[in-house]
């Protein structure tokens, strides 16, 4: 995790909870890509909307890397000098959550940290497995079937990582062969890898759709499926879960490096 943050180390270490002067949670800052398909942002906010619903009282924004509105850096700007925690909506390390939202978030007066990406985690497997339920996935006939589980993709092999990561985890949970692969940027794509599963004599392969929400790199992986092709991530309860777990995570960690610091 990353932490931007303006305030004085003894500040930090003076609330556990490290809360805004007036008496507040820091707010928490969704950051998505954005997507030039409509379905996208209608389903990120109906994501924000299943947060809201688990914890009431707390702030919770959104803010666009880029392609829709409303952008990052608007959102901050509006939040003046307040404290914010942004948790990138991206599955996995790279370049938006290294370099983007850190740059962003250095550029405003908001006392920002960033939190770690959502993958990988055993609630985006709890995920990936309910969505392939959905899409007609049956537990009881494993034998000859096999999984690709499609990405985006990204250059950055700490991206790449964290997907093999989850893509080890589905396959523990659903018993059955499940090979990453990549809608842009990096091989194996979704085709090549169904043709590869095929090979093997798999018979019946599936794609897990690795994406937050519709858009065209979602439609095209789904689109190459032999057999069912499960939904994006979207809406899933265990998704608003996860935006939660990693909102915590980061003020724990923060609160813990000013109580290191302050005690020094």
């Amino acid at each position: 995790m990353t932490v931007l943050d303006r305030t004085s180390g003894s500040s930090r270490a003076s609330s556990a909870s490290t809360a805004n002067p007036g008496g507040g949670a820091p707010a928490l800052v969704v950051v998505a890509h954005g997507s030039r398909d409509p379905r996208a942002l209608s389903t990120v906010r109906a994501l924000l909307d299943r947060v809201r619903e688990l914890r009431p009282a707390l702030p919770v924004h959104l803010g666009h890397i880029e392609l829709n509105e409303p952008l990052l850096p608007g959102t901050l700007a509006a939040l003046g000098d307040t404290e914010a925690v942004l948790v990138p909506l991206l599955l996995s390390r790279g370049y938006h959550v290294k370099r983007d939202i850190p740059e962003m978030a250095a550029a405003v007066p908001a006392r920002t940290r960033v939190a770690a990406a959502l993958g990988p985690h055993p609630l985006l497997v709890e995920a990936l497995y309910d969505r392939l339920l959905e899409a007609g996935w049956d537990a009881a006939h494993r034998r000859g079937s096999a999984v690709v589980l499609a990405a985006a993709g990204s250059r950055d092999p700490e991206s790449r990582a964290d997907t093999g990561r989850t893509a080890r985890l589905l396959a523990e949970r659903l018993g059955v062969p499940v090979v990453p692969a990549y809608a842009s940027a990096t091989a194996p794509t979704v085709p090549e890898a169904v043709r590869a599963l095929t090979a093997r004599g798999h018979h019946r392969v599936a794609i897990a759709s690795y994406f937050t929400a519709p858009g065209r790199f979602a439609t095209e992986c789904a689109a190459a499926a032999p057999w069912i092709a499960a939904a994006p991530l979207g809406t899933h309860p265990a998704m608003a879960r996860l935006l939660l777990h990693r909102y915590d995570e980061a003020l724990r960690t923060s609160s813990t490096a000013a109580l290191e610091l302050a005690s020094a």
